[in-house]
C-alpha cells in the first residue's frame, strides 16, 4: 500500500463523512472503517480529528492561480457566465457543505471560507470593471454585485441540497448584468 494513498483515503473518507454527518457527529473509528485502514494508522497522519479537517479545508477548498479573466466590453453577462464555467475554485461539492456547515465553530473553516469568498469577489468585481469600462462612480454597484454573484456560485452546493434546485450561473450572470445596465 502506498503511503499517500492512505493518507488520500483517509481524507477522502473524512470528506465524505464530514459532508454528510458534521465533523462532530463524525469518530475517528467510523472514518477508518469507511477508508478500509486501521485506526492507528489515522492517528499516524492525523493526531487529532481536528488536523483531518485542517487538511481538508487547505487542500481541497482553494482558488487556483494565474487564471484569466476573459471579459469582453460591454458584455457583462457573457463575462460573468466566462467566469462562472472557468471558475478557479476548486472545491467540491461535500467540502462547500462542509465549509458552510463548519464554519460557525471551527476558525480555520471559517477563515479560509471568508478567503475563498474574498477572492471570488475580488475576481468578479475585476470581470465586471472590464466588462464596463468607464464605469465611474460606479464602485459601490460593481461591489455588491460582484459580491452577489461570489455568493451564488459559493452557496449553490449547499441550496441544492436542501432544495433540489440548481442555481443556473448563467440566468445569475444575466440577471446582475441588468442590475447594472
Amino acid at each position: 500500500m502506498v503511503i499517500g494513498d492512505v493518507r488520500t483515503r483517509i481524507l477522502d473518507a473524512a470528506e465524505e463523512l464530514f459532508a454528510g454527518r458534521g465533523y462532530e457527529a463524525t469518530t475517528t473509528a467510523v472514518i477508518a472503517k469507511f477508508a478500509k485502514v486501521p485506526k492507528r494508522l489515522i492517528a499516524q497522519y492525523f493526531p487529532q480529528k481536528i488536523d483531518m479537517l485542517v487538511a481538508l479545508v487547505n487542500e481541497r477548498a482553494v482558488i487556483e492561480e494565474g487564471r484569466e479573466v476573459e471579459a469582453v466590453p460591454g458584455d457583462l453577462a457573457g463575462t460573468l457566465a466566462r467566469l462562472a464555467r472557468a471558475l478557479p475554485l476548486r472545491a467540491s461539492p461535500s467540502m462547500r457543505r462542509i465549509l458552510f456547515r463548519e464554519a460557525d465553530t471551527h476558525g480555520s473553516v471559517k477563515e479560509r471560507l471568508t478567503r475563498l469568498n474574498g477572492e471570488l469577489v475580488r475576481r468578479a468585481r475585476f470581470a465586471l470593471e472590464l466588462a464596463m469600462p468607464g464605469a465611474r462612480g460606479d464602485a459601490a454597484r460593481l461591489e455588491v454585485a460582484a459580491a452577489m454573484f461570489a455568493a451564488a456560485l459559493l452557496y449553490q452546493e449547499n441550496l441544492c441540497q436542501l432544495t433540489g434546485h440548481q442555481i443556473d450561473p448563467d440566468a445569475v450572470a444575466e440577471l446582475i448584468a441588468h442590475s447594472l445596465v
